[in-house]
C-alpha cells in the first residue's frame, strides 16, 4: 500500500516541477521577445520617387524631391527610381531599369491601386502620393517625423575600390521575416535631352539609384558588398544607403553613408 502510494506522489511532484520550469523558461523567451519587439529608434523616412526624364510631369517631383532632403539631413532617405515605361516615346532614360518599374508595379499592387504612374512618391513602403504635391509631403513628413523607427542598422563602410564598396552592418531590434535592401545612390547628374516630353531641356536629376540588391537577415552582423556599376564616373558622388523591410515592403528602418573615393 505504502509503494502505491508513494510513487505516484513522487511522479505528481517531479511533473509539477517540470511544469514549473517549462513554464518559466517560456515566460523568460516571451519577455525576451517581448523586449526586442518593442525596441523604438529614432524615426528614418524613406522616400521612394518613381521618376523618368521622359515624363514631363516629373522635373517638379525631382526639385521637391531634392528640396526635402536638404531640410531634413539627418531623417530623410531619398531616391530617384528611374522606371523604363516613358522610354518608348523616343528618349531612353540612361537610368531607367525594368526592375524599378517591377518595384513600382509590387508597390502598386500592395496598395491596390490600378496602375503604375510618374511621379509617384512612396513613403516607408506604406503609402504613395503624386510625387509633386509639395502640400502632401510636407504633410507627411510632420507625421513620419514623429514615428519612431522599429530597427537601427550600423554600418561601417570597409572599403571602396573603382568598382565596389565592402561594407559591415548590425541590426537592432526584431528582424524575423525581414531583409536588407543596400541602394548605391548617385548624388546628381545632368543630362541634355533629344526627345521625348522633356525634349531640348536640360535636366538636373538628384538621389538617382544606379545599383541595389537584397540580403536575407538571419543574424544581427554581417558583411557584405555591392558593385559600383560603369555609368559610375570618378568625379560622380556616392551615397551607400541600407534598408530593412518587411515581407509585407513595409520599411522598419535604415541608415546612409557618403562614400570617399
Amino acid at each position: 500500500m505504502f509503494k502505491k502510494i508513494i510513487i505516484p506522489t513522487m511522479v505528481f511532484i517531479g511533473m509539477s516541477l517540470m511544469a514549473f520550469y517549462t513554464g518559466k523558461q517560456e515566460n523568460i523567451a516571451e519577455e525576451k521577445n517581448s523586449v526586442v519587439k518593442s525596441e523604438a529608434y529614432m524615426p528614418s523616412i524613406v522616400l521612394e520617387l518613381f521618376t523618368s526624364q521622359g515624363c514631363s510631369s516629373c522635373p517638379p517631383a525631382d526639385v521637391l524631391l531634392e528640396k526635402v532632403k536638404k531640410e531634413y539631413p539627418e531623417n530623410v532617405y531619398a531616391l530617384s527610381y528611374h522606371v523604363d515605361y516613358w522610354n518608348y516615346i523616343g528618349w531612353e532614360d540612361p537610368f531607367s531599369k525594368s526592375v524599378y518599374t517591377k518595384k513600382q508595379r509590387d508597390y502598386n499592387s500592395k496598395f491596390r491601386y490600378r496602375s503604375n504612374y510618374t511621379p509617384q512618391l512612396v513613403i516607408n513602403g506604406k503609402e504613395h502620393f503624386v510625387g509633386s504635391n509639395q502640400s502632401k509631403m510636407y504633410s507627411k513628413l510632420n507625421v513620419y517625423k514623429t514615428k519612431k523607427a522599429a530597427n537601427a542598422i550600423n554600418l561601417d563602410v570597409k572599403k571602396t575600390s573603382g568598382s565596389s564598396i565592402s561594407f559591415d552592418y548590425t541590426v537592432d531590434g526584431d528582424f524575423t521575416n525581414k531583409q536588407l535592401r543596400v541602394v548605391l545612390v548617385l548624388d546628381e547628374r545632368t543630362t541634355s535631352v533629344k526627345r521625348g516630353e522633356n525634349r531640348n531641356r536640360v535636366l538636373k536629376n538628384s538621389n538617382i539609384v544606379v545599383a541595389e540588391k537584397y540580403i536575407p537577415v538571419t543574424t544581427q552582423k554581417g558583411t557584405s558588398s555591392i558593385a559600383i556599376p560603369k555609368l559610375v564616373s570618378s568625379n560622380d558622388n556616392l551615397t551607400l544607403m541600407v534598408l530593412i523591410e518587411a515581407d509585407n515592403l513595409d520599411i522598419t528602418g535604415a541608415i546612409k553613408a557618403p562614400i570617399v573615393r
